[in-house]
Parts: C-alpha cells; sequence; structure tokens
C-alpha cells in the first residue's frame, strides 16, 4: 500500500525547493497527498478495512494542519500548492 522509492523521489523532486529540500511542508503536503490517493484506491477495493480507513482519517488531517500552517506564513505558497495538487477548485 505505501508509496514506492521511486514514486517518493518523483514527488520530492517535483515540490522540493533547493536540492536537498525533503523536508519543508510543500514536500510533506505532496507526499502526504499521494498516500492519500493511494489509500482511496485501496479502500474502494477493500469497503471493509477500517484500520485503514483509520490511517487516512489520520493522513487527511495531517495534511489539514500542514496546510493551514503554509497559508498562515506563506499565502502565495499555499494558492500555489493547493492548484497543483489539485486540492479545490
Amino acid at each position: 500500500m505505501g508509496l514506492n522509492t521511486d514514486k517518493k523521489k518523483e514527488v520530492i523532486k517535483e515540490f522540493q525547493r533547493a536540492d536537498k529540500d525533503t523536508g519543508s511542508s510543500e514536500v510533506q503536503i505532496a507526499l502526504i497527498t499521494a498516500r492519500i490517493s493511494d489509500l482511496s484506491e485501496h479502500l474502494k477495493a477493500h469497503k471493509k478495512d477500517h484500520s485503514s480507513r483509520r490511517g487516512l482519517l489520520k493522513l487527511v488531517g495531517q495534511r489539514r494542519r500542514l496546510l493551514d500552517y503554509l497559508i498562515t506564513k506563506s499565502p502565495s505558497l499555499y494558492k500555489e500548492i493547493i492548484s497543483k495538487l489539485k486540492l479545490r477548485k
């Protein structure tokens, strides 16, 4: 179920600020979004997997907190991330 190494590197490369950046808010939000989409696909096939559903809800909350942090620190970066990840219309 998790992200494989290649997909993770791809997401990090797309959203990193500097060459060695792997922990910035943007990268974390992008990685969590990728995990959320993978878990959502898993739960479509396995409707009774309640432990994975709980993990999904925890990830959604974590992403929400990171987005709240980002909007207070840099609203322009928040808008950019939202549009790149297609989270809102």
